[in-house]
């Protein structure tokens, strides 16, 4: 389910759902870090727990709230099993997002079902208004948790640069890729949490996605060229990421490069330049070799 919150307003603010909300007078101002959560697939866990759904709810809020209420934490909105929240720390909100990750797989849940939230902080320094939260930062906090998977903790490149230093034992911020979020003007850098060495699996890719090839050509030219395969692939990501204009906005060539059969076309073209490269050195290596062996 994604996060039940009006976040596709394009930057106004995000009042209170069934009276959840605050008003600006209760928020903290300043920088401030954002957290959406929500539980995936819960349509799927409604029909497999039926009646004892409830008792998992209850559950669920009361992992999210003590959490996040321990962390300083201030609950803005709720709307079924989806939390917004706000924090004065970007620390606090990570460290709160890890504890409420552990607890959810330690907890035991009704007909051992898994239960796995989704979270996604942003931070940022929005105005207050006198109903909430006005700005571009709340949404792309819920963009964020949008493609997260089950179990993950996304970050924004803003939130993983104030906690690098601070992060926990067991935890680290993984490269997730760039990405270009639903409504948001430029590209995003995301991170994955790792908490206590779980495996993390790629964020989901609704709508335009992740600006970069896809992961099975990147591979391929890593396992045929090694180390300068490597190389070349952060060199075409890095390009397609470049490709968005000053202004965060796709050009008309951008989107054309964004398309499979274009992408196709650049890596194998970028393919056949390195191998021409490659072809050249060794000969270059071969006549060298030669010619240090005629004049011994």
């Amino acid at each position: 389910m994604s996060p039940g919150f009006d976040s596709s307003s394009g930057g106004s603010g995000l009042p209170g759902v069934g009276g959840q909300g605050r008003r600006g007078s209760a928020l903290p101002g300043g920088t401030v870090t954002f957290a959406f959560t929500d539980i995936e697939e819960s349509t799927h866990l409604i029909r497999q727990c039926g009646d004892r759904y409830a008792d998992l709810l209850v559950e669920h809020r009361r992992i999210i709230r003590g959490a996040f209420g321990a962390a300083n934490g201030i609950e803005i909105d709720r709307q079924g099993d989806a939390f917004f929240f706000a924090f004065p720390r970007a620390r606090d909100a990570v460290g709160a997002a890890v504890d409420v990750q552990r607890a959810h797989r330690l907890t035991s849940w009704p007909d051992g079902v898994a239960v796995r939230v989704r979270i996604g902080l942003h931070t940022g320094e929005p105005a207050v208004g006198e109903e909430g939260y006005l700005g571009i930062d709340v949404v792309r906090a819920a963009r964020i948790c949008n493609v997260a998977r089950g179990g993950q903790i996304l970050l924004s490149e803003t939130t993983r640069a104030l906690v690098r230093s601070a992060l926990a034992d067991g935890v680290s911020a993984v490269p997730a890729g760039v990405w270009h979020l639903k409504d948001m003007d430029g590209p995003e850098r995301i991170y994955n949490l790792a908490v206590d060495g779980e495996e993390t699996s790629e964020p989901d890719d609704p709508g335009e996605g992740r600006v970069q090839i896809p992961p099975g050509w990147g591979r391929e030219i890593e396992e045929r060229f090694g180390k300068a395969g490597g190389r070349l692939v952060a060199n075409i990501n890095g390009r397609l990421a470049d490709s968005l204009d000053a202004n965060g906005r796709r050009s008309t060539t951008a989107r054309a490069v964004a398309k499979d059969e274009n992408l196709e076309h650049l890596a194998a073209r970028a393919v056949d330049s390195l191998e021409d490269k490659l072809r050249a050195r060794a000969s270059a290596a071969l006549r060298a070799a030669h010619l240090s062996r005629r004049t011994i």
